[in-house]
């Protein structure tokens, strides 16, 4: 760790004298990307985080939202609270991808505790290098099972979330993970200190040398002897103390002894104690010897920085220190009183010397912001490869981008905590939220094809695609967060992509009137094989009356119809292939489809039609385009006869936009009533039949004068291209 020269001399000059070393190693970390955001922050006044629901925007460890009120006998409105936050863990998911996917979830979890919540759903979105890369396949094996293992452990469901390959995440996968926790106005916990005089305690696992320099190396590109050179840079997890952590949080929480809290992540203790207290203006004192540790001989900066696990930093008043000290005793977590709240500066002691002396606030706020050269990316040419029908459905259905995600779900305990209403593998998960009486819809993921293209435009296609999934299964969307992934942003091309995804984003969010309410910035995803696409990440709630929804796969029913909701385009020459997986498995370019006129009005009816009486499935159109969609609604006891309004004398690439571009905010629709869908639809977007089910596990897929006729079984086994590899 070193502290640059030019950040040096604004130290220097702050502090009228050099600092020690652990107040360079604290700089460093802390005025990193990673943490001080030098490069994203400009940008991120684009997005819109208020709201009559918002009740903590971004800015603390987790946002927290209000759920709407029942109406029908739930909780007054308002009464009921979700926090959500979103991080990254890809640089050491790279170097290690158990340990390094593990503590992603175990850091998330821990800023929903800090919150005064508990946590009660997790969302992955995972990025790989090209599936068929040996490489590839063990950094995915790794991940998955460090998630599984982790959040299986700890009790928390993963409900959601998305898989994607792409080339350019070879030498650099992300691994965003999202959480979903539960409070009220009488719970709610923050991380501003709130008196001096009051108790800094330090409660969990003991302080190992584990995750040294965290920050700074999140916040470099990866050297090609990453994982044997970064390895001690990466934490390692214990669910086990993690679990316990949480019921310990509850019952600190139940007693109301806790005054404000901090999860002991980037930068470690100095990071946190350090934030808890800018945050309230204040200073504190800490004596780093008083930390319980679980190595001998550790120095002042190792305790100051070490990112060891499971450990949270309470401010508490001093008379309910032996209470907090008794229930840490009875979970088995060790506790430390190390310092207290104070009015002067941050300061820290080692055995009677002074380490650190700095203003708290300066060692927060204080990095100089970037201010970077942009590029806007170059828009692509039309270059549509020739492909034959039959092929590219089953290269596009079998794709791993777009086959089922059935062996990464399978290994997680989805029901745990018994409030799984809809689990993974469907367009959105649905979390019972009892208290409300409500059910709480999740979506989350990207799409690097997308954002490859077309930032900007891709990313609001995102934004809407995440808002289609929780409109199909009838909830109208409240509030998202985000994991903004970049490669080096001095880079003026790099940069102005993901200046691109904010700006994206941003604007569909805000048109949604879904606030943006947190998130976070990981940039320097770049390594000898060039840089990420850039990626942004949405995780996206919705809410609704009830647990139940209409599910993906259509059901037998020969009197209803199957509809689509959205433009075929073929007329108007509007489909476009660009960014779909059907271009990305064949070859060759074009723009990105355009988006619907009016995506707020399509989303806010779709979340009515799934919720009538008449519909019997829903499942959005995006990745795959139709062709996976429809391969995806049937069953072994359900098929579909469908026929798209295609000419005839069609040629290639318009059968080819027809069923594979991948223009979102469409879904498919299958209803006793399409009269009735197409009245509610009027003026909104345009509704168009395209056949009905059957009852013999057929696909029957007629495309002007071509037609692709397969059964369930075989789109199975075209859809387990995952699974029949890694089993």
């Amino acid at each position: 760790m070193s502290l640059a020269d030019s950040d040096r001399e604004l130290v220097v000059e702050e502090l009228e004298r050099e600092p020690t070393p652990a107040e360079a190693a604290l700089f460093e970390n802390l005025w990193s990307e990673h943490c001080a955001y030098r490069s994203s922050r400009p940008l991120l006044s684009a997005f819109d985080s208020e709201g009559e629901q918002v009740v903590i925007g971004p800015g603390d460890d987790a946002a927290v939202v209000a759920l709407p009120g029942s109406e029908d006998g739930g909780d007054e409105e308002g009464s009921t609270y979700i926090t959500m936050g979103i991080e990254s863990h890809n640089h050491p998911s790279y170097v290690d991808p158990f340990d390094g996917a593990a503590t992603g979830v175990g850091g998330i979890v821990r800023d929903t505790l800090s919150m005064g919540a508990y946590p009660i759903a997790l969302a992955d979105s995972l990025y790989f290098g090209e599936f068929d890369d040996e490489h590839s396949k063990y950094l995915f094996e790794g991940v998955v099972e460090g998630i599984s293992h982790y959040g299986n452990c700890i009790g928390v469901p993963t409900v959601a979330g998305s898989v994607d390959f792409h080339p350019d995440y070879e030498g650099n996968p992300l691994v965003n993970v999202a959480c979903v926790g539960l409070t009220n106005e009488e719970r709610l916990v923050t991380a501003v200190a709130q008196e001096p005089g009051n108790k800094l305690v330090l409660v969990g696992n003991g302080t190992g040398r584990d995750g040294l320099g965290g920050a700074s190396f999140a916040s470099e590109d990866l050297a090609e002897d990453a994982e044997t050179e970064d390895r001690p840079a990466v934490q390692v997890g214990d669910p086990y103390a993690e679990k316990l952590l949480i019921e310990a949080n509850e019952q600190l929480v139940d007693e109301g002894l806790i005054e404000s809290a901090r999860d002991l992540g980037a930068a470690g203790l100095g990071g946190a104690s350090s934030e808890l207290v800018a945050k309230g203006g204040l200073g504190a004192h800490i004596e780093l010897e008083r930390v319980h540790q679980r190595e001998p001989s550790m120095n002042a900066l190792e305790i100051l920085l070490a990112e060891s696990q499971e450990r949270m930093c309470y401010e508490v008043e001093p008379e309910n220190v032996d209470r907090v000290a008794e229930i840490a005793e009875r979970f088995d977590l060790g506790c430390s009183v190390i310092g207290e709240v104070t009015e002067q500066n941050y300061t820290c002691t080692f055995e009677g010397e002074t380490v650190v002396d700095v203003d708290a606030y300066f060692l927060g706020e204080g990095a100089p912001m970037n201010d970077l050269e942009s590029e806007e990316p170059a828009q692509p040419e039309t270059d549509l490869p020739d492909a034959d029908l039959e092929n590219a459905f089953e290269t596009v259905v079998s794709s791993p981008n777009t086959a089922s995600k059935r062996w990464v779900y399978r290994q997680y305990d989805h029901e745990v905590g018994v409030r799984t209403s809809v689990g993974p593998g469907d367009d959105a998960a649905i979390i019972a939220i009892r208290e409300a009486e409500q059910g709480l819809a999740i979506s989350s993921g990207a799409a690097p094809n997308w954002t490859t293209v077309a930032p900007y435009e891709g990313a609001k296609a995102i934004a809407l695609e995440n808002a289609t999934n929780v409109a199909a299964k009838g909830a109208t969307p409240l509030a998202a967060v985000d994991c903004l992934n970049g490669g080096n942003p001095e880079k003026p091309d790099v940069y102005g992509g993901f200046k691109g995804i904010v700006d994206g984003l941003a604007d569909m969010c805000e048109t949604l009137s879904a606030p943006v309410v947190g998130g976070n910035v990981s940039l320097y995803n770049d390594s000898v094989t060039g840089p990420i696409p850039p990626t942004p990440t949405l995780a996206m709630v919705g809410t609704k009356a009830g647990y139940d929804a209409p599910p993906l796969s259509v059901a037998p029913d020969s009197d209803s119809a199957l509809l689509l909701v959205g433009d075929l385009g073929l007329e108007s020459g509007e489909a476009r292939l660009g960014g779909s997986e059907y271009l990305a498995r064949h070859g060759g370019s074009d723009v990105f489809p355009e988006l619907p006129a009016d995506p707020a009005a399509v989303v806010e009816t779709l979340a009515d039609v799934a919720t009538d009486d008449t519909t019997l499935a829903v499942h959005d159109v995006s990745h795959g385009g139709l062709a996976v969609s429809l391969a995806e609604m049937v069953t072994e006891n359900a098929g579909l006869d469908v026929s798209l309004p295609v000419a005839d004398d069609a040629d290639d690439e318009a059968v080819a936009a027809a069923l594979f571009h991948e223009q979102p905010g469409r879904a498919l629709i299958q209803t006793d009533a399409p009269d009735a869908v197409s009245a509610a639809f009027d003026g909104v977007a345009p509704v168009v039949e395209l056949g009905s089910a059957t009852g013999d596990g057929t696909l029957a897929l007629t495309v002007g004068n071509r037609t692709i006729v397969t059964d369930a079984g075989e789109i199975r086994a075209h859809r387990a291209t995952i699974e029949r590899e890694l089993e």
